[in-house]
């Protein structure tokens, strides 16, 4: 009788059991991390592409990355006020009209599957940091945020920096460290360098009616064993080439070379660069010399 009931108790679980799994199905949905909202449908750094590479302390990104964005746009509608003003025009119009809630939707949710612009400044996620040691527990986090036209990466850099060196002492970013103005990105080949350094110093070196300018190279290579540094300064000096010659500490014209992986970018600044504390905001806000064992 006790293994009767006992049967027939199992055979009354194995039925709910059935009948649980002939409902619908529960799917979990994975949560997204603040870094995923982040960096969602972030691109590729791209041969061709243009941007701004910017360093931040450790699991600071994030917050870096919010700064960044702020400070970007705010100096986007400084700089450029008419596209920035087309922009709002544009949003102003659509609320102007009836409201239509289903409209609304279909078209975000077609905005999404065919984007009609892009943004002026996107976040690229990646993964390198900066240091003495890439494992180093004080280096930089290194991120890059593409640009497209009409910002011009050095010019919109260099405006930066010139601002905050006119407010020191009023601090208005906490964790964004250095900014890098790249003019353009390339493979990190020697062709790749060659075809990058062809379009970069054209401008200015090789225009008719350029004067003889005195230059200096400086590069940054990390994560990558292809190209060494010495390779790259010859490449680039012998592309500038006559009537131009090599100055390093009272140069006209400071080429910069960043090498990270894969990727390779190069720039052109100013004599100024080292009075701005090589774009480094952090260093510009608070000049003041750190104090030995700090």
């Amino acid at each position: 009788m006790q293994d009767s009931k006992k049967r027939k108790a199992e055979n009354g679980k194995d039925n709910d059991t059935n009948k649980k799994l002939k409902g619908p199905k529960q799917w979990r949905v994975p949560k997204k991390s603040k870094a995923d909202a982040t960096y969602a449908a972030a691109p590729n750094i791209e041969p061709g592409d243009s941007g701004i590479w910017a360093t931040c302390e450790m699991h600071r990104e994030g917050k870096c990355t919010g700064e960044l964005r702020d400070l970007f746009n705010e100096y986007a509608e400084r700089l450029y006020p008419r596209l920035m003003n087309d922009q709002d025009a544009g949003e102003k119009d659509e609320d102007d009209g009836k409201v239509d809630i289903e409209a609304d939707i279909s078209k975000e949710i077609e905005g999404m599957r065919h984007p009609t612009g892009k943004p002026l400044f996107q976040p690229v996620r990646i993964d390198i940091r900066c240091g003495t040691s890439v494992n180093d527990a004080e280096a930089d986090l290194v991120l890059f945020f593409k640009t497209r036209a009409p910002v011009e990466p050095v010019s919109f850099v260099h405006r930066i920096c010139t601002d905050a060196a006119g407010s020191v002492g009023s601090k208005k970013n906490r964790w964004v460290k250095r900014l890098s103005p790249m003019t353009l990105m390339g493979k990190a080949t020697e062709k790749g360098l060659e075809e990058v350094t062809k379009r970069v110093l054209a401008p200015h070196f090789h225009q008719e009616g350029n004067p003889a300018r005195k230059f200096a190279i400086r590069t940054t290579i990390r994560n990558h064993t292809t190209l060494t540094r010495d390779v790259v300064i010859k490449q680039v000096a012998d592309a500038v080439g006559k009537p131009h010659t090599v100055d390093l500490h009272g140069y006209d014209l400071l080429i910069v070379v960043e090498i990270y992986q894969s990727i390779c970018g190069m720039s052109v600044v100013g004599s100024d660069f080292d009075t701005l504390k090589r774009y480094n905001l952090a260093e510009i806000y608070d000049p003041r010399p750190k104090a030995e064992g700090l």
